[in-house]
């Protein structure tokens, strides 16, 4: 079904125009309500759906949310397995209020059970404007196609200023120190991006580093008087 929603939407006409569009704008609704039912700031956390348990990535990810759910944040996730499995897991496992945001897909999205809010979303732009009203920044592990999205997507909006700054913190620097190279080596060289952009970003292998990036920045904008 949403497969052929989807596929229709992208067509150059088609005749359901008006019921596409409500049906949108219910998905964004029902997004919104949900993302209102999280009652303290809250911190996206993205990876892949392929990592499994007892894995590095996931072991860090699990580690990751309960710290932050020990420091009273509540954690988004995207619902699905691996590395948000893990995130959820680790915030429940800590007392934490736990949110996932699946998406409906042919493979791989089966929602993982341990989410206190979950929503299950057919379109990803409805889906991904969530992750962002939700957060006081995000958090990414290593990931693939998607996770990747989701990080350019939360740049873009911050680069173009359709959203404040907040912190993006990439960890494994073994992962991701080669895309930020190439992006220094060809991007920047090229002047396709300005230096600013790259210091969006923070990377790390540190946990706790990763967890006060988030946390330092959301108290200051409190002593700063800015929600």
């Amino acid at each position: 079904m949403s497969e052929q929603l989807d596929r229709r939407l992208l067509r150059r006409t088609h005749d359901e125009l008006a019921s596409d569009v409500s049906l949108i704008a219910a998905e964004f609704l029902a997004g919104f309500q949900a993302v209102q039912r999280i009652d303290r700031p809250a911190v996206s956390i993205f990876g892949s759906a392929r990592v499994r348990e007892g894995s590095v990535v996931y072991d860090a990810a699990r580690a990751t949310a309960a710290r932050f759910a020990e420091r009273g944040f509540a954690v988004v996730t995207g619902g699905g397995p691996g590395a948000m499995e893990a995130a959820n897991r680790g915030c429940q496992e800590a007392g934490g209020l736990s949110v996932g945001f699946n998406i409906v897909l042919p493979h791989e999205q089966a929602g993982n059970p341990y989410c206190d809010i979950a929503l299950t979303f057919t379109h990803f732009y409805a889906r991904k404007t969530m992750f962002v009203k939700a957060a006081e920044g995000f958090v990414i592990f290593p990931g693939g196609f998607g996770t990747l999205d989701e990080l350019f997507e939360a740049l873009t909006l911050i680069q173009t200023g359709k959203i404040g700054s907040f912190p993006v913190v990439l960890v494994g620097t073994d992962y991701w120190g080669e895309m930020l190279e190439w992006i220094r080596d060809e991007m920047l060289a090229d002047g396709l991006v300005a230096e600013s952009d790259l210091e969006l970003l923070t990377l790390t292998d540190d946990l706790e580093h990763a967890v006060a990036a988030v946390i330092d920045r959301y108290d200051r904008r409190l002593a700063e008087g800015s929600t």
